[in-house]
């Protein structure tokens, strides 16, 4: 693509196109910047369009188009297209941190976000001076390209904060550091005396104090692995700044906003990160420093409203209290019963009350309040906070912090007895404050695991959660119908079962309530309960104990998915998922209506996926319903494929892309439980599985693999009457995935299908082609995974077609390359090779060799005959070798940094091991004994002299095991 002015306008109309609502103008255009976005300049007349364009929606469509496509692109992985050229990398590289400076913020975000993306690849190796060219921007005093350069450097520094320690790290970071820390710091001063010179002007205040913003937050990533020298030296100008920040109040950057933190709150609260990082992680250093910051921060603490654009900066208060308090060295500043007194009434109590601003998210924001309150991400929540605070502090006060909060427990429980209607959140409160206290340890599985033995969990809940569980109007209340839920799911382990298994009816019928939080959570603790461990590790609650409740259950929980807010709850798509995983076989009557729901909902999502775990547990319900059914009948599987293929071909026409590993995964499930036979309308669809673009998809290939395979394993013959024609595509398939490093052990899942499954005429013309393409990968790419993979095939081949056949199609390619073979890959590998089937088919393999392969008992292949029997004994007896070299490292399916559909592994669409020996063979060792005898029989001393030569003694003895086992001995 040429820089000219047509591209651009061909690109601005495209890119207009790709805004348009009508999915008939959007899909088209989104498919036609897909096709040319490998071309060369592609980027780069991005990059035109969004300095040069005149509208503003073009330049900031442009701006968002490239950074994805930087995204998507960037990152170099083996085996796959790289889709930007050296030229325009280099371009980009040279003239994108201008463009982001002089850009307006709008764009400068986006340009700002791909140069990170750009600098996790190539800074600092590819690119070295992207730092000193940044740095030197400190100097131009115009606060908007500081402020460009402080957003850029924060987004390529924050990976910095979860990053493992390693020395390529560390010599990034110190690189930074060398360049960086200095001229941040003068900077940091010099920001903080303009501050003082502008004190009166708002625009430049508001400007300064995002910088300082920025700041605060780089100090946080460059101090977090250690602490460095050059910040240990300057400690002084970093700390007394940060805490006159802390106490300083400016009147002119208070907001009237009661939802949107300001400039003030937002630096007042990393400040406090800071803070809290530094009394973690080097308490010795900041020692001199923290009775000072307590101080402020307890003030901030006690003069900071109630008020939701607080709410950052109070939790990030609270929580560097929550790790001051821990610390065993800090804990005299809490000792004091006045003290504990004080920071209970303060900050604790009032932090926990239930705010309207909270009640208005339960009401109107569910999904937001549910992800905040459920899955933990509250960590910016005032709750939150003082929960881990109050937490922190019976670590070492337990005794004294419960009594505090049991006389406010039964103050608030006294206060909502008085009036229910009126002062239902003090119940609300006191819910909240016995859950902190009493949980000490919790995991995503288990609820909390650790609690507080000053807390009877079990008479609390008898005594008032009980109440509003059983409470016959599962409207009225429902912030605390949510609560009694909540600590049924949460002190789910600690509570008797007798007490879950009362509770269990109730949650149901919490399943049909308006609130879309109270029947999300109903949903939720059904799954978590349903998911608990009973004594011999079967479910705690069994389908016995549930077929009261079995009709109830499925009616509720696929009503509930039609309650307004909560068409695609995936809390409510899990617990149907878990609920089949658990009845088993009693769903199977209600099977025939409840599938026709789901492929309903499924034709629905398919319009237009957008949430992928609902998605996924959608899917993991269709696995379950058929298994389950055609467990007890299997010819119901074509009653499934009535029901579900019009929806798969909707599907597969519209490329549904994020849906189609899951198809190819159910349609798997479906091939696998048919009798040997393809049902034509498999067959239809056959020759579509070979198209390239589907391969071109990483997500698709394990699952695409698998159904090939499933084809291949029930009509192997059919393909070869009717399709062969199709047999060169499934070798281009193989073809091509054996070239890749990442997906060759796919390929060769496909080609053991083939050799198993597909009559020997059938592709007899194709084999030495094969053989070839594997050899040609030994030379190019050798990598233990490959060679593992290869020997399985070899054994399998000559397990199949038998021991001559192999040694007749190596020595076609090349004299003598059979003995190379066994000489430099079987003998020396075979070790490596893991999984029982595996090992039992190159035991069996190798067997053959030894026994059933002239060419090994009287040509100059002789020699490798004891190396090849012991190297087999080997692979009995010893340890598996599992050594990869120093320079090999695999690119795992999932790491490859393709930003598509990631392959989902469907649970309940698991394939059986499919073993192609069978039964036919029991036991390799005895199958070794027989054939040596067979063969020792057949040229009488041959085989004793030669074992006696060169065969450890080792060896021997084990050789002597398996003989007296079979009852055979040599001749």
């Amino acid at each position: 693509m040429e820089l000219n002015d047509g591209n651009l306008q061909t690109l601005t109309e495209f890119l207009q196109k790709t805004l348009d609502p009508d999915p008939n103008v959007r899909r088209p255009a989104e498919k036609f910047l897909e096709s040319v976005e490998g071309h060369q300049n592609y980027p780069l007349l991005l990059l035109t369009l969004l300095e040069k364009s005149q509208d503003n929606v073009i330049r900031v469509c442009a701006a968002v188009t490239f950074k994805n496509f930087i995204k998507r692109n960037w990152r170099i992985v083996e085996d796959e297209p790289n889709k930007i050229s050296d030229q325009d990398r280099t371009a980009i590289k040279a003239n994108i941190v201008n463009l982001m400076l002089s850009s307006p913020e709008q764009i400068q975000k986006q340009l700002s976000d791909a140069i990170s993306i750009i600098g996790r690849e190539d800074f600092p190796l590819k690119w070295p001076d992207l730092l000193t060219e940044m740095v030197t921007r400190f100097r131009s005093g115009d606060f908007h390209i500081i402020n460009g350069v402080l957003r850029t450097a924060h987004s390529l520094f924050k990976r910095y904060r979860h990053e493992f320690k390693s020395n390529e790290l560390w010599t990034e970071i110190k690189l930074v550091l060398d360049t960086f820390a200095l001229p941040l710091t003068e900077l940091f001063k010099a920001t903080i005396e303009f501050c003082q010179t502008h004190a009166t002007d708002v625009g430049a205040l508001k400007v300064l104090f995002s910088s300082l913003t920025l700041i605060s937050k780089l100090f946080y990533s460059l101090n977090f692995q250690d602490l460095p020298e050059f910040f240990e030296d300057n400690m002084e100008t970093w700390m007394t700044n940060f805490h006159g920040l802390l106490t300083l109040d400016n009147k002119l950057l208070q907001t009237d906003d009661e939802e949107e933190a300001g400039l003030l709150e937002l630096l007042k609260s990393q400040i406090c990160d800071n803070a809290a990082l530094y009394a973690q992680k080097y308490d010795e250093e900041f020692q001199p420093y923290l009775p000072r910051f307590v101080t402020a921060i307890w003030n901030l603490l006690v003069s900071t409203g109630q008020e939701v654009k607080y709410d950052l900066l109070v939790s990030n208060a609270i929580q560097f209290l929550a790790s001051v308090c821990e610390r065993p060295h800090y804990k005299h500043l809490f000792e004091d019963q006045n003290t504990l007194t004080s920071i209970c009434e303060k900050v604790i109590v009032p932090n926990m009350e239930f705010r309207s601003a909270d009640e208005e998210a339960f009401e109107d924001n569910s999904e937001e309040y549910i992800r905040r309150d459920l899955e933990g991400s509250d960590i910016d929540t005032r709750r939150r906070a003082a929960c881990d605070l109050v937490r922190g502090l019976c670590k070492f006060f337990e005794g004294p912090v419960t009594a505090i909060f049991s006389g406010y427990v039964n103050s608030m429980l006294g206060e909502y007895a008085k009036n229910p209607g009126g002062n239902w959140k003090h119940k609300d409160a006191a819910i909240y404050l016995v859950t902190s206290l009493a949980s000490k340890a919790q995991t995503q599985k288990h609820g909390i695991t650790q609690a507080n033995e000053l807390v009877n969990l079990t008479d609390f809940f008898v005594n008032h959660i009980l109440s509003d569980l059983k409470s016959s109007n599962i409207n009225e209340f429902p912030v605390l119908k949510a609560d009694a839920i909540k600590y049924v799911m949460i002190f789910r382990s600690q509570l008797p079962k007798e007490q879950l298994l009362q509770a269990v009816p109730l949650l149901i019928a919490h399943l049909q309530a308006e609130s879309t939080v109270e029947h999300t959570y109903a949903a939720h603790a059904l799954e978590r309960l349903f998911t608990m461990r009973g004594p011999n590790n079967s479910t705690l609650i069994t389908p016995a104990e549930m077929a009261p409740f079995t009709e109830q259950l499925l009616n509720n929980l696929f009503k509930a998915l039609s309650l307004p807010g909560s068409a695609e709850n995936e809390y409510i798509m899990k617990a149907i998922m878990r609920s089949f995983s658990l009845l088993q076989d009693t769903i199977v009557p209600y099977i025939p209506t409840l599938i026709g729901q789901l492929t309903h909902k499924l034709l629905l999502v398919s319009k237009n996926p957008s949430k992928p775990h609902f998605n996924h547990y959608l899917f993991e319900s269709l696995c379950l319903s058929i298994r389950i059914t055609c467990k007890a009948n299997p010819t119901t599987v074509g009653s499934f494929e009535e029901a579900l293929f019009p929806v798969f071909t909707e599907i597969l026409q519209n490329d549904v892309q994020e849906f189609l590993p899951y198809v190819f995964q159910v349609m798997s499930l479906l091939l696998e439980i048919h009798s040997n036979s393809i049902p034509s309308s498999y067959m239809a669809l056959f020759p579509h599985l070979l198209q390239p673009v589907l391969w071109e998809r990483s997500g698709n290939i394990p699952p695409l693999v698998r159904l090939l395979q499933a084809y291949l394993q029930k009509g192997g013959a059919c393909i070869a009457n009717t399709s062969a024609d199709k047999i060169p595509g499934l070798l281009g398939v193989f073809q091509k995935l054996i070239a890749s490093k990442a997906n060759d052990h796919q390929g060769f899942y496909l080609l053991n299908s083939i050799i198993e499954h597909m009559p020997p005429e059938s592709i007899i013309q194709y084999r030495k082609q094969i053989f070839i393409l594997l050899f040609q990968r030994l030379q190019g790419s050798k990598t233990t995974k490959f060679v593992k993979s290869f020997l399985v095939f070899v054994n399998l081949y000559c397990v199949k077609y038998g021991a001559i056949a192999l040694q007749e199609i190596f020595d076609s390619i090349q004299p003598k390359m059979f003995g190379m073979v066994l000489e430099k890959i079987v003998v020396p590998e075979v070790q490596k090779v893991s999984g029982a089937v595996e090992k039992k088919i190159c035991a069996i393999g190798i067997t053959k060799v030894l026994t059933e392969c002239p060419a090994m008992m009287d040509t100059e292949y002789t020699k490798i005959w004891t190396p090849l029997l012991q190297a087999l004994i080997g692979l009995f007896e010893l340890p598996e070798d599992d050594s990869i070299p120093d320079d090999e490292h695999f690119i795992d399916i999932e790491d490859t940094a393709s930003y598509q559909t990631a392959f989902s592994q469907l649970a309940f669409a698991g394939k059986k091991e499919h073993d192609p020996i069978g039964d036919a063979v029991g036991n390799p060792k005895l199958l070794l004994a027989q054939s040596l005898h067979k063969l020792s029989t057949a040229c009488p001393g041959r085989v004793p002299s030669m074992l006696s030569t060169s065969l450890n003694a080792e060896a021997l003895q084990y050789l002597q095991g398996y003989l007296q086992a079979a009852s055979v001995q040599l001749v």
